[in-house]
């Protein structure tokens, strides 16, 4: 006995409301699909023009079932139909609806048990065309989003290898223009509020910050900021980015409890490297400090340790990576070896993540830089901290014109570099808070980490106190030099450097 009319209306407005509420759930196209093909008795698919089948019930689809389907949305594309039922003979007939988007999308259903399924078929192509539209628009803004911060991320990371004028190219681009003076803001938050927190920043910052999720800590946020955006507002202004009420480190920490903020000293732009080193090492001190920020108060500087003689030092240390020839193309060359020492010194084991490349790559390099320079530095703290200031050295600004000018003479050695009296003053200052400060915090216990390679169970076992008081020692220290210690960058280069001008390694 057929259906009523009226029972036919309820049953339409049964499945109807079924739709709607299915298409108001997180992945609508794949839950509706699965309930056409219960409600069916066929597979429901959802076929781009080409016959590429797009979506299927569950998220999944099988080929061989799915190919009726496949043809024959390609079969009605070619007719220009707006629906069909195809198929039939020797195969299971096919139910095809075309949905409103573009490009075009076919709604197909293969052998349903109900011949007359058209109606059905009909109400949810309208509400699948919709979920569907909604679902590859968020699919395109979530490609985009990761271009543009992969984007942001590629200008961050040649600031900070030294490639200015191609970092500034691009950022004019993506705006906002990078200025020429910033500060390097380091906000350390929860891992999954990275993004949110980002955005939050952004919006508070009125746009005139280049923010970029860090790509080697997964819970750091790094953001250049114009020193003039964290100044007191004016009245009045034509500024497009007027400075904020309060500054930006403090909002941060008022809007967001959870964050940690370190802030280093406004410096040039081609001097990132160095902010990024600054607000480092303030993060270290905001961990502990009451107001959960800090701003960078030391002094990084290291080229006062050198006169002509250590610009040659430099140059001879690393001599053998700057003249070295790959055997084959895909080998590093000079430029790319002297980038991962400087990272792996700067970051350690995350230097993968920095580099973008696998932990067995960077591990062969480290090999290959140890046989070059004839000194471990995948090992030895020694061997780092040299090879450190060789790289401060050779990359300062006035390198060039110093080793041009240097009166020939023997070949300067390490200890020659740090046997000055300028190198002196210099370890004195690195090392004096320490010599003030309490013993837990004591130049003893920094000396004993250093002597065992920085290494922490080491330093535990020499000074004869359990992990987690060595650990807490020197975040004493790290609150006392202002510098971090324990997490790369790290002042321990400074300070191994120090005490070995000062003879007491």
């Amino acid at each position: 006995m057929p259906a009523s009319p009226s029972d036919v209306r309820a049953d339409r407005a049964d499945n109807v409301l079924a739709l709607a509420r299915l298409a108001s759930r997180r992945g609508a196209v794949r839950d509706m699909l699965g309930w056409l093909t219960r409600r069916t008795g066929g597979p429901a698919v959802l076929v781009g023009d080409t016959g590429r089948v797009l979506a299927g019930p569950g998220g999944e689809h099988d080929p061989a079932v799915a190919r009726p389907a496949a043809d024959a949305a390609v079969e009605l594309h070619r007719r220009g139909a707006p629906s069909a039922v195809l198929g039939g003979g020797e195969g299971p007939p096919v139910h095809v609806i075309a949905l409103d988007t573009d490009p075009s999308t076919y709604l197909a259903v293969i052998g349903p048990d109900d011949p007359h399924c058209g109606m059905l078929l009909a109400d949810a192509a309208r509400t699948l065309a919709l979920c569907w539209r909604l679902e590859q628009a968020e699919r395109a803004r979530r490609r985009i989003e990761s271009a543009e911060e992969h984007s942001r991320e590629a200008v961050l990371h040649l600031l900070m290898v030294g490639s200015v004028p191609a970092a500034q190219r691009i950022a004019g681009a993506l705006r906002p223009a990078l200025p020429a003076v910033v500060q390097m803001y380091v906000i350390e938050c929860p891992h999954p509020r990275r993004r949110e927190i980002a955005r939050r920043i952004d919006r508070e910052a009125g746009g005139a910050a280049w923010i970029v999720p860090c790509p080697v800590r997964p819970n750091h946020v790094l953001a250049l900021v114009p020193p003039e955006t964290t100044g007191p507002a004016t009245a009045v202004s034509d500024d497009p980015h007027p400075p904020l009420a309060e500054s930006l480190d403090l909002l941060i920490v008022r809007l967001v409890p959870e964050c940690r903020v370190g802030v280093s000293a406004a410096v040039a732009l081609r001097d990132t490297p160095t902010a990024y080193e600054q607000a480092i090492h303030a993060l270290a001190v905001a961990r502990n400090a009451p107001e959960h920020r800090a701003g960078f108060g030391g002094d990084v500087d290291v080229t006062v340790l050198a006169g002509p003689e250590g610009y040659l030092w430099a140059s001879e240390l690393l001599a053998p990576c700057l003249g070295y020839a790959p055997a084959r193309r895909a080998d590093p060359g000079p430029q790319e070896l002297l980038g991962t020492l400087g990272s792996w010194l700067s970051f350690g084991g995350a230097a993968s993540r920095h580099l973008k490349i696998h932990r067995n790559t960077l591990a062969a390099r480290l090999r290959h830089l140890d046989e070059l320079l004839g000194m471990e530095v995948s090992r030895s703290l020694a061997a780092q901290s040299a090879a450190w200031l060789a790289l401060r050295l050779h990359t300062a600004p006035q390198a060039a014109a110093a080793r041009a000018h240097a009166p020939p003479g023997p070949t300067a050695t390490l200890d020659t570099v740090l046997g000055t009296p300028a190198a002196g003053t210099w370890a004195r200052f690195q090392l004096r808070p320490l010599e003030e400060a309490r013993p837990t915090a004591s130049l003893e216990t920094v000396r004993t980490w250093l002597r065992a390679d920085a290494r922490l169970p080491a330093a535990a076992a020499a000074l004869g106190i359990s992990l987690p008081g060595a650990r807490k020692r020197l975040t004493r220290a790290e609150d006392v030099l202002g510098r971090s210690l324990l997490t790369a960058p790290s002042a321990k280069y400074e300070l191994w450097l120090a005490m070995r001008a000062l003879g007491s390694l």
